[in-house]
């Protein structure tokens, strides 16, 4: 029997695989949640650097969050994700939920950035 963390393993490698065969050419929003926060990175893969990123650690989002941990800070999060993305000329992007499920804080933030101007 596996465990959790090789599952999820398992799950992350099979989303990356789908998306290096998607992506042709497009950066790569990347998302990572824990139990206290969640991060969001715009990728270049080709030139393995990070063009944008954003968290519930920024300074700008903590003075109007209470908790890191909910769906509203995952939406702030999208959207400033988007905001930063957009001012470094990133329009179209492949999102990578990584081996987390599509519900939730990760849906919330994949909305926030589509409804402020980010097209995946």
């Amino acid at each position: 029997m596996l465990s959790g963390k090789k599952l999820f393993n398992r799950r992350r490698q099979r989303v990356r695989t789908h998306i290096r065969k998607v992506a042709i050419g497009r950066l790569r929003l990347s998302v990572h949640r824990t139990n206290q926060h969640i991060y969001a990175q715009v990728i270049d893969d080709t030139k393995g650097v990070t063009v944008a990123e954003a968290s519930t650690l920024d300074v700008e989002l903590r003075k109007g969050l209470k908790i890191g941990s909910n769906v509203n800070a995952a939406v702030e999060v999208g959207k400033l994700i988007a905001d930063r993305a957009k001012s470094a000329g990133v329009d179209t992007v492949v999102f990578d939920r990584g081996g987390f499920i599509f519900h939730g804080r990760v849906k919330a933030l994949a909305d926030a950035a589509r409804e402020a101007g980010l097209n995946f």
